[in-house]
Parts: structure tokens; sequence; C-alpha cells
């Protein structure tokens, strides 16, 4: 199940089968940034001002359980790139450039907290409590055709030695159904990945499909071996006033971010 939890202004998302990390789900809510940007963009490539951004992760952080320069930055191209990182990493995108493509993140390092991007996309944060590693990944449509999630699962099993069954993930809000409208292009790719069981994902209507993205990864972590999942009911475009959606602001936006981090170690 999936809580929100308010704090003043800011708003921010968690999820049950993640307990005992610390993560969030941010909402566009409580921060310092300005007009299309209003108010808590979490992104370094939006525009925003560094030091607005800088101020938006102290703020999420402060309420949440990390501190910024703790943060791992994705750098996102849409590709099923897991990337493996450590306290060595801290810093990069928020502080320091991040050069490495990458469109997921694992670690198992404590005080490393591993941060997604979104705007409709999917997110999905991933909890191993007991090999103690973590990830966050960023899933858009052809992230999602690529397995992404799975080959997540797959990095974390090699690099800590972890067990399908019990890693715990959340898949956060991002576009539903009810507004993921695409062409031809997208059913076409979420087929050939998966087959049959993409069908009950996809929806034609008239000319044009309706695709669901959660229940795709869903199918995927599923097919990985992971048991415990729990997907957020919220859609991004259908909450513009709360959440940052691309399809709304036709790119006049800020980010949201997947925040996932271990706890120190006793």
């Amino acid at each position: 199940m999936f809580h929100t939890i308010k704090q003043g202004t800011l708003e921010y998302l968690t999820a049950d089968v993640l307990t005992g990390s610390i993560h969030c789900f941010s909402t566009r809510l409580g921060g310092v940034s300005e007009g299309c940007l209003a108010s808590l963009n979490l992104g370094t490539h939006r525009g925003d001002k560094p030091e607005n951004v800088l101020e938006n992760y102290r703020i999420l952080g402060t309420a949440v359980g990390f501190q910024p320069e703790e943060t791992v930055f994705t750098k996102q191209r849409h590709t099923d790139i897991v990337r493996c990182v450590g306290r060595e990493n801290r810093g990069e995108g928020l502080l320091r450039e991040q050069t490495e493509v990458c469109d997921a993140q694992i670690t198992d390092e404590p005080g490393v907290a591993l941060v997604a991007f979104t705007a409709d996309c999917t997110p999905i944060l991933l909890f191993d409590p007991v090999r103690k590693a973590i990830a966050a990944i960023h899933a858009g449509w052809r992230g999602t055709a690529l397995g992404i999630a799975a080959k997540t699962v797959e990095a974390m099993t090699r690099a800590y030695g972890c067990r399908p069954q019990n890693i715990r993930a959340a898949i956060g809000p991002c576009i539903g159904q009810c507004c993921f409208e695409t062409d031809e292009d997208v059913p076409q790719a979420m087929r050939s990945a998966l087959g049959s069981e993409a069908e009950a994902c996809i929806e034609r209507r008239g000319e044009k499909f309706h695709v669901d993205n959660k229940a795709l990864n869903r199918i995927w972590l599923t097919r990985a071996g992971v048991r415990c999942i729990d997907i957020s009911a919220d859609c991004t475009m259908c909450q513009p006033d709360r959440f940052w959606s691309h399809r709304v602001t036709h790119g006049e936006r800020g980010s949201l971010a997947a925040v996932i981090r271990l706890p120190a170690q006793r």
C-alpha cells in the first residue's frame, strides 16, 4: 500500500513494501522553484536555478532521511543500462557531473541515495531486506519494452547475491492506462517483448491504443521472480496540479524523483 505524507506544503509518497529502507516518490509540491517549475522541481536540466534545486533536495531529504550530497542521479536515455554505484559516486548529478548513461542504478552501500527521474514515465524502487541492496529505475515505454525492471533484478542477483523472491518492488506514480494514448508502435514493442502476456495491458480505442505501463512492468518483475510488488494507483496526467506530467505541460515542467537509500549500519 502507498501512503501520502504531508509536512507543511511538502507532499511525497511511501510504500509499505519498502519498509526498512529510506525512500520516497516525490510530488511537485513543497519546494522553492518558481514559474512553470513551481515548486518541488528535482531535475538539474529543467532550466531551474541550481540553488533552488539544491534547496528542494534539502527540504525533501530532511523530511525523508537523506542528505543532498548522498544522492547519485541516473543519466537517463530510455535504455536498459543498469549501473552499480557506491559511496564514491555520491554527489554525481547534483553537485558534480554524472557522465555515465543509465536508466537504473543499484547499490548495497548504506549512505548512498539512488535517484531516478520521471514526469509520466514509470518509477520503480527495489529493496532486498535480506542482502541489504536497493535499486532505482526509470522505465519509460522503451525501457519497459527492453525489460529494464527484470534486468535490474538480474543485476542485483549477480552483484550482491540477491534472491529475486526476497526483493520487494514499488511501482510509483506515472501516466496510467487511462491517459497513455499511443500509436501502434508502442503495443507492437510490448507484444514483441512479452508475447501474449502483453495483451491484457493494451486496449484499442479507435485508431489509437491505451497502454498500461505499470502492469507491463509488473509482468517483467514477476517473470524475474519478484513476488512482493506494490503499485501506485496515481496517474500523473490525471493530477497535473500534484505531479509533473510531460504530456500535460508539453515539456515545460520540473522533474519528479524516486529516491531510495539504505539506513546506516548499526
